[in-house]
C-alpha cells in the first residue's frame, strides 16, 4: 500500500507552485463561445434553434494549459504557432491580458485553429471547427527551436501540449530532447499526446493519454481494469516513458509510476456540466505538482481535484489556485481518501481497492 498525500500536503504543493516558470509548448486554438437558449426546433430541419444571449473568446489548447496556469499561480511561457489574421492576434491580446508570456509563430497562409462551441441551457448543442493539420514551414520551426534552446533551462518543468494541429513535430522534438540533454538540472517533461504522434514522445517523464487515446497508442482497448492495465503496461513498451496517468473520465485517474506499480485515484467531482477543456487543467495541476518537486503521485492527486472544480464550469474553465486552495481546505477530514493498488507480476491483477 502507499499513503496518499493529505490534503495540507496538496495545499503546501499548490503555494509551493507559485511563480515556477513551466514551458507550454504545443498547438495553441482561439475557443469561441456563443451561448443561449433553446427555444423551438427550426422549421427549416429537425433542428434547434439558439437565440444566442452572450458570445466570448478565450486561448484553448495549449493556449488552455497556459492560461490554467497562471491561474493556479504558475508562470507559464507558451510556445506555438498561429496563423497571420485577426484570430492568431485576438488569441495573443488574450494570451497578454491573461498574464501568458508567449512566442508565437506567425505562418502566413495557415489559418489559424477556431473552435467554436454553441451552448444552451448549459450543454453544448454542437461544435464547429476551422484548423490546419499541415506542419509548420521551415522558417516556423526554425523559431520555435531557437526558442526552445533558449527558455528550457530556465524551466522547471516542460508540457508537450499535442492537439495534431503542425506544432508538434520529428524536428521539434529532437531539438527539445537535445536541449534537454544539455541542461544541467533537466525539468521534468509532461505529454498531453496525439495517437498520430506517438513515436514522437520517446523519453518522456510523464505520458498522460485519456481512455480513448491510451487503446489507439497501445492496440489495447476496453474500460474494464485488465485493458486499462494491459494498455499501460504496452505504453511503457512503445513510448518508453518514465510515468503514465491514463486519465478514466468518470472513473478518475490510473497512474503508472512504473509498469508493475499502478494506483488507482477515483475521481472527486460532484457534477459535471461541461468536460470541455478538463484534460488541459489536468496537465497544468499535474506541471504545477511537479514543478513544485512533487513526485508524481503527488501531482496526480492534485490534478484530479483540480478536475472536479473545471468540469464543474461551463466551457474551458481556468481554475483559480484560490479556488482550488478553498476546496482542498484540509477541515475536519484531512485525509484525501484514494484508493490504491498494485499491478504484479506486470500482468494483470490489482490487488487492492481497484476500480
Amino acid at each position: 500500500m502507499t499513503a496518499a498525500p493529505s490534503r495540507r500536503d496538496l495545499v503546501a504543493t499548490l503555494a509551493d507552485a507559485r511563480d515556477k516558470p513551466v514551458l507550454v509548448l504545443g498547438d495553441v486554438m482561439l475557443d469561441h463561445y456563443l451561448l443561449g437558449e433553446v427555444g423551438r426546433i427550426s422549421p427549416e430541419a429537425p433542428v434547434p434553434v439558439v437565440r444566442v444571449r452572450t458570445e466570448r473568446h478565450t486561448a484553448g489548447g495549449a493556449g488552455n494549459v497556459a492560461r490554467n496556469l497562471a491561474s493556479l499561480g504558475a508562470r507559464p511561457f507558451l510556445l506555438s504557432a498561429v496563423g497571420d489574421d485577426d484570430a492568431g492576434r485576438m488569441l495573443a491580446t488574450l494570451l497578454e491580458v491573461g498574464g501568458v508570456e508567449a512566442v508565437l509563430a506567425r505562418e502566413a497562409g495557415r489559418p489559424t485553429t477556431i473552435k467554436t462551441r454553441i451552448i444552451a441551457q448549459q450543454q453544448q448543442v454542437v461544435r464547429v471547427d476551422r484548423e490546419s493539420e499541415a506542419g509548420l514551414t521551415e522558417r516556423g520551426q526554425a523559431l520555435l527551436v531557437e526558442t526552445l534552446r533558449r527558455v528550457v533551462p530556465q524551466m522547471a518543468a516542460v508540457v508537450v501540449s499535442d492537439y495534431a494541429k503542425g506544432v508538434i513535430s520529428a524536428a521539434v522534438m529532437r531539438a527539445l530532447a537535445a536541449v534537454l540533454a544539455a541542461c544541467p538540472k533537466r525539468p521534468m517533461v509532461l505529454v498531453d499526446p496525439k495517437p498520430a504522434n506517438r513515436d514522437l514522445y520517446a523519453g518522456a517523464d510523464l505520458l498522460t493519454p485519456n481512455l480513448k487515446e491510451a487503446g489507439e497508442m497501445s492496440g489495447q482497448h476496453g474500460a474494464a481494469r485488465l485493458d486499462v492495465i494491459k494498455a499501460g503496461l504496452a505504453l511503457f513498451r512503445l513510448c518508453r516513458c518514465r510515468h503514465l496517468c491514463i486519465t478514466l473520465g468518470a472513473e478518475g485517474i490510473a497512474l503508472f509510476r512504473s509498469p508493475g506499480d499502478v494506483t488507482h485515484i477515483p475521481t472527486v467531482a460532484q457534477r459535471v456540466f461541461d468536460v470541455t477543456g478538463a484534460g488541459d487543467s489536468v496537465m497544468a495541476a499535474l506541471a504545477c505538482g511537479l514543478a513544485a518537486g512533487r513526485d508524481v503521485l503527488t501531482a496526480c492527486v492534485l490534478a484530479n481535484w483540480c478536475a472536479g472544480l473545471a468540469v464543474s464550469q461551463v466551457g474551458a474553465a481556468a481554475v483559480t489556485h484560490e479556488e482550488l486552495a478553498e476546496t482542498l481546505d484540509p477541515g475536519p477530514a484531512d485525509a484525501v481518501g484514494i484508493m490504491v493498488g498494485r499491478c504484479r507480476d506486470r500482468i494483470a491483477t490489482v490487488c487492492a481497492g481497484g476500480w
